[in-house]
């Protein structure tokens, strides 16, 4: 049977295979998935506004961005800080570790940041734009009619879905609680907490806000 990258063409640099290997061994199932998903729709929607891996954007960084986006719901991305930033800490430990030169790290560490960032990630460099598009189009399905309906097949045959939506709003959510630092005030994860867990939710805009006006 053949892997993903034989299958999908994904990068084959020694650094896009050890990233792969990151997520795969710390990544649940669902999650691994979902990330390389994210790779193949973020380069589809690419190809679907024109761009060309190499030429319009760097193939190598968004597919770190891509495989990488989702480490702050891992062991790896522990250390108080929203899920997407602690993936982006992680993230750019790793790619420090290979020796990977600091503006390339600072591409990977906002296009993770980012990742959930509408209107935002949008106007970034295409590597940044296309993570937040890919992920977009697997989880909420997002821009999937700018896919063609072979390579969505394709990628949910050989990367099931599994419980994506269930399995990643909990682990959303299950950090917060444990941690509420994860889920700071008007953050995704402080909107997931208030919907699924309201008795762990922080403090809302009104009472941020309800404060005495400073001594002018």
């Amino acid at each position: 049977m053949s892997t993903p990258h034989e299958e999908f063409d994904l990068p084959g640099t020694d650094l896009a295979r050890a990233a792969y290997r990151l997520a795969e061994e710390s990544e649940e199932a669902y999650l691994f998935n979902h990330s390389v998903r994210t790779y193949l729709f973020a380069r589809g929607i690419g190809h679907d506004q024109g761009l060309r891996p190499d030429e319009d954007y760097d193939d190598e960084l968004l597919f770190l961005g891509c495989v990488l986006h989702d480490l702050g719901l891992t062991e790896d991305g522990e250390g108080g800080q929203r899920f997407e930033v602690a993936g982006a800490d992680a993230a750019a430990r790793f790619l420090r570790g290979h020796g990977v030169a600091e503006d390339r790290v600072e591409v990977v560490w906002d296009a993770i940041a980012l990742h959930t960032s509408p209107g935002i990630a949008g106007r970034k460099r295409p590597e940044i734009a296309l993570v937040h598009l890919g992920s977009g189009a697997d989880v909420l399905g997002l821009s999937v009619d700018r896919l063609p309906a072979s390579l969505v097949h394709a990628a949910r045959r050989r990367l099931p879905r599994l419980d994506l939506t269930e399995a990643i709003t909990a682990a959303i959510v299950e950090d917060a609680k444990a941690d509420p630092r994860k889920a700071p005030p008007l953050t995704f994860p402080s909107l997931l907490v208030a919907e699924y867990a309201p008795e762990h939710a922080g403090p809302t805009w009104r009472q941020l806000t309800a404060t005495p006006d400073p001594v002018g």
